[in-house]
């Protein structure tokens, strides 16, 4: 019997991505992301380093061309160039990617390019100090901004903002993130919030912002031109008229959401192979690997098994309704 090469979903869908998260720690406690106070996993719960590698070498193995690392914040996992020192080494990997808020990129920018990653998402709702502090509740605007400046100067293949823009709190932010991309020579995703956990901070329904409710702010300084750039994920992009060196694009998992192209799963960062965004069902990768730790191809069974339950869609609306109880720092970015 010939090995499966590819995940193919019911649908048709050939998963090509993964999003690893490798904590569900993060040094912000962002207002749309998690709880003031958290609880975190304990460590033993976490996959460790040797098992998110073989992990992702049986992913690669299946087809998987992209994986990007995410959190919590990623960036506070210690020793986490260990980890993409060894990911960047697996046959068959094109795009190794971190999504990051920044604040550690001073000095792990070089080390993280040199370890293979070539590809940057940085977390930045808005450039005010002061509203920056409150939607992170402990971060410094400065050190985010160092560490863009870091991540240019070391020569990533792209660096691009997300910005999770809410009607009343940051929408006035849109224009000087425009400016400040563009002067910066940067991409950017504006990305509506989604409803992820319990929050207490402000009503969702209430601050939701449509992606097209973005594009009328932008077209009042810029002019919007349709791209057929994809870079693997759910935005769709758009260029500025004038320039050719920045990318602007929308998430928009309420207004126009991106199922029909899915090429997506997450695995959190306690090995739980999440199918879908909107959606609870999961392979347990945790134990399976701790129960088969040298025998890869009972893992890649269980995955192929797993993939023929990937729903079609999720459902999210803009009502404010809590569909999905964990945090989005446990599901992983």
């Amino acid at each position: 019997m010939t090995e499966q090469k590819q995940l193919i979903d019911p649908f048709g869908r050939e998963i090509t991505y993964l999003r690893m998260s490798v904590t569900d720690r993060c040094n912000f406690r962002c207002v749309y992301c998690m709880a003031e106070d958290m609880t975190f996993l304990p460590k033993q719960k976490l996959l460790c380093y040797e098992e998110l590698v073989q992990i992702a070498q049986i992913f690669t193995e299946l087809g998987v061309k992209k994986i990007r690392l995410t959190g919590g914040e990623p960036l506070v996992r210690q020793d986490i160039i260990k980890l993409t020192s060894g990911l960047g080494k697996l046959s068959g990997l094109d795009h190794l990617a971190i999504t990051t808020n920044g604040s550690l990129l001073k000095k792990l920018a070089r080390p993280l390019y040199e370890s293979g990653v070539r590809n940057l998402n940085i977390s930045l709702d808005t450039l005010d100090n002061k509203q920056f502090h409150q939607v992170t509740r402990t971060g410094k605007l400065k050190k985010v901004l160092e560490g863009i400046s870091a991540a240019k100067r070391v020569g990533f293949e792209s660096i691009k903002l997300n910005a999770v823009i809410l009607k009343g709190q940051n929408d006035h932010q849109v224009t000087p993130l425009m400016d400040f991309v563009l002067e910066n020579e940067l991409d950017i995703s504006f990305i509506e919030e989604m409803p992820l956990g319990q929050i207490s901070s402000h009503d969702r329904a209430e601050t939701f912002c449509s992606s097209e409710e973005v594009k009328e702010i932008i077209k009042q300084n810029y002019q919007l031109i349709p791209s057929t750039v994809n870079t693997g994920g759910p935005a769709r992009y758009f260029s500025i008229a004038g320039t050719s060196t920045s990318k602007v694009g929308f998430i928009s998992p309420h207004s126009n959401n991106f199922c029909g192209s899915c090429n997506r799963i997450r695995l959190t960062a306690e090995g739980q192979l999440l199918l879908c965004l909107g959606n609870e069902d999961a392979l347990d990768l945790r134990a399976l690997i701790r129960r088969y730790p040298n025998q890869p191809q009972v893992l890649k069974e269980q995955i192929i098994h797993a993939i023929q339950k990937k729903p079609k869609e999720h459902h999210f609306d803009n009502s404010g309704n809590v569909y999905i109880l964990r945090f989005m720092n446990m599901t992983g970015g």
